[in-house]
């Protein structure tokens, strides 16, 4: 199931790069190009649509290099609230450097950084600070009362007149940012009032992977892009403009659409006339068309749902989320049909645990067999499923021992002598140092190290909220783990680190 394609990667390449070259020739000036979602590590494309390489994006514009400068907003409310970046575990301000960084390693410009939506938040002052210690440019824009419906004050010196003006050197200028509800959109129609007042013609585009326009509604891609943005007010909807416009329904979301008529007024304000008739006009997206495998797609963006439901969950759980998005996605369980039930790696999860009344964790590999680890005196499950599956793939018998105990013991006086671990089970990170130190005298050791590749992008499940160390070294191995909303004790406190030497 992990390893079948259903999308064509190289397709997408070729199509969407020449159609935004149609749409940088239809404005004779300077565009700017909004880009949603992720230009690096798009992992939520490349798991609903399996065959999508997470770095496809910043392919197309390494072909433009020479013509291109980034331009990255984030949100000051998400620097005050450390808002962090679900598949990578960093703060949306770390990953702004950390995106600065990985632009200029491919060779493309970085101008300047945009802090939306400022209004003294302290935590954006000492953001804003550090960025210019770093050389990097820094511009604020501020909250628009009435925005995005109230255009008269919007497009005057009392809305986008009060923005910071932008200064860009290139005629294409890609408008980026951590994640969504950053400002992308704002960044950019602020920019066109700007350009305008010094007399240089700009134009607008968008490219968004996501929602797909030319999917229906309720198609399981569709939403498992509103399952990744239940934390926000974002719905997929029908784009009333383009059915007036062109008798043709389209899928767009509802910032887009609610958003519109300023960019039409902007438009008709400032050029005469609007180059766009629907949010979906702006668009350049050309996903559908690369889709070769609907079976695959569908069954891979049904599994996402599902994962975004135990994420938020837990997350509500931890005290970090909202209930709110919680009943979000099992609304959109309920849409797409489906329960946890789709996940086997739940149920044999949960049976394990029952059945030990212990937690319990279980993995799905790629030929769809089920491996299951329990809690024992030696190891934590996941700690346990990590390596029976590695026993698996290399065709070992379960029953053999890989790790010597030469070298458990001394990991375990660690952990309780010296670093104060109340317990002396070994922890994901611990049993691969382990498994390595064995692996230079024990070849069965060495053959399950070799196995480590083939996990990437394996279902697991745990019956209880994991530590983040162990959830960490899951993720880095690109497995994707869902946890059932629980703690394994009843205590009040409860540490989410685990050790991780």
């Amino acid at each position: 199931m992990h390893r079948n394609i259903g999308f064509d990667n190289e397709k997408y390449l070729r199509i969407q790069s020449a159609r935004i070259r149609e749409r940088i020739e239809q404005f004779g000036g300077k565009l700017y190009l909004e880009f949603g979602g992720k230009l690096f590590d798009d992992f939520h494309a490349a798991r609903v649509l399996p065959g999508f390489a997470p770095d496809s994006k910043i392919h197309m514009l390494k072909e433009l290099a020479q013509s291109v400068e980034i331009v990255i907003a984030i949100n000051a409310a998400d620097i005050a609230k450390s808002k962090v970046r679900g598949d990578l575990g960093i703060t949306y301000d770390e990953d702004v450097l950390r995106l600065i960084d990985q632009f200029r390693q491919e060779g493309l410009y970085v101008g300047s950084v945009v802090i939306t939506q400022y209004a003294g938040q302290a935590a954006a002052d000492r953001f804003r600070a550090r960025l210019i210690s770093l050389g990097i440019k820094v511009f604020l824009h501020y909250p628009i009362p009435g925005y995005p419906h109230d255009v008269a004050r919007i497009v005057s010196e009392d809305g986008f007149g009060k923005n910071d003006d932008v200064i860009t050197e290139r005629p294409l200028v890609v408008v980026t940012a951590p994640g969504p509800g950053s400002g992308k959109m704002a960044t950019c129609l602020s920019q066109l009032y700007h350009e305008q007042r010094r007399g240089v013609f700009a134009g607008y585009a968008k490219f968004e992977t996501f929602p797909v326009w030319n999917l229906p509604l309720k198609h399981p891609v569709n939403l498992a892009y509103e399952s990744a943005t239940a934390d926000l007010d974002d719905v997929n909807m029908i784009d009333p403009f383009h059915l007036q416009a062109y008798g043709v329904t389209a899928v767009n979301y509802n910032r887009d659409v609610e958003v519109f008529p300023v960019l039409q007024a902007i438009f008709t304000g400032l050029f005469g006339s609007s180059p766009y008739r629907s949010p979906t006009d702006m668009g350049v997206n050309t996903i559908a068309s690369c889709i070769v495998d609907e079976q695959i797609v569908s069954e891979a963006a049904l599994q996402e749902i599902v994962r975004r439901y135990y994420a938020a969950a837990c997350a509500h759980r931890k005290g970090s989320g909202t209930e709110r998005e919680v009943f979000k996605l099992e609304l959109l369980m309920k849409q797409a049909g489906i329960t946890a039930a789709i996940r086997p790696c739940v149920a044999a999860a949960n049976a394990l645990a029952a059945e030990t009344n212990a937690p319990a964790v279980a993995i799905e590999l790629p030929d769809g067999a089920l491996i299951c680890g329990k809690t024992s005196e030696l190891m934590e499950p996941l700690s346990s499923a990590l390596l029976n599956a590695l026993k698996m793939l290399a065709g070992i018998d379960p029953k053999r021992h890989l790790i010597a105990r030469s070298a458990i013991e001394p990991i375990q006086c660690m952990k309780t002598d010296y670093l104060g671990s109340t317990t002396p089970r070994l922890r994901c990170s611990e049993v691969l140092i382990a498994l390595a130190i064995s692996a230079s005298e024990d070849e069965y050791a060495a053959m399950a190290l070799e196995q480590l590749p083939a996990l990437r992008n394996c279902e697991a499940h745990c019956s209880v909220i994991v530590p983040d160390a162990d959830a960490s070294v899951y993720s880095r191995l690109g497995m994707r783990l869902t946890e059932n909303p629980q703690y394994q004790s009843s205590s009040l406190y409860h540490s989410n680190s685990g050790t991780l030497l």
